[in-house]
């Protein structure tokens, strides 16, 4: 709903990091995906050869994902498929996933993944045992901005000018900066003295938050002597 026309700049920023140092001009590609599986249910005293448990179609399907690939056991730049949310019973169950790669082929060989493995089940068990729903995200705000750094640029020499020892690490997770960056306005992000991001132990140091203002008034400055 945010329109960029009306909006009027060349380019923005967005404060959605962590410490003050953070300079990011690079977010995930993202995609998510949603199972449905449908089992048969049978009484158990006379289900030998009949009974299909959907639960335990959705266990043998997790089961083909890559056990390394997934958020606890990755950093920087490498991806995951992390299934956040399932249930279900013998009749139905299902899975939610979120997909995640900074290099766009990379995210779409995990989606190819999972589409195949879905095949599988419906090969084993018979078409409908599974179905799968897949649907893209957000995109890596890096392919536009390596096209226009004019954002990064006035950034980086403003917290420079500010003593700042820039941190430029890919952000593990998505901005309003990248889907405004497609919209064809330019959006960066810069910290502002956060941490431990949705959890109960989130913070925010203040000091850091103030420098974040000086880092913002900066850069108004630097661009007003353009």
């Amino acid at each position: 709903f945010f329109d960029v026309k009306k909006f009027g700049a060349k380019f923005a920023y967005t404060m959605d990091g962590g410490t003050v140092r953070e300079l990011s001009d690079e977010t995930f590609n993202a995609a998510s995906a949603v199972l449905h599986f449908k089992g048969r249910s049978i009484h158990p005293g006379s289900a030998k050869n009949r009974m299909i448990n959907a639960a335990k179609l959705a266990c043998e399907y997790q089961a083909m994902m890559p056990a390394h690939a997934v958020p606890e056991h990755t950093e920087l730049w490498e991806g995951f498929i992390h299934l956040h949310d399932m249930k279900g019973d013998v009749e139905n169950a299902e899975l939610e996933y979120i997909i995640r790669d900074h290099d766009y082929q990379k995210l779409t060989a995990k989606k190819e993944l999972m589409l195949k493995a879905a095949e599988f089940i419906n090969t084993k068990y018979g078409e409908g045992a599974v179905t799968i729903e897949i649907k893209d995200s957000y995109r890596n705000m890096k392919e536009v901005l390596d096209k226009d750094p004019t954002a990064v640029v006035i950034a980086k020499k403003s917290m420079e000018e500010l003593g700042i020892n820039i941190l430029q690490e890919p952000i593990r997770g998505g901005t309003d900066g990248a889907q405004l960056s497609f919209m064809g306005l330019p959006c960066p992000n810069i910290g502002c003295g956060g941490g431990n991001f949705h959890g109960r132990f989130e913070y925010c140091v203040i000091d850091e938050l103030e420098l974040s203002v000086q880092v913002i008034l900066k850069i108004i400055q630097n661009v007003a002597e353009v």
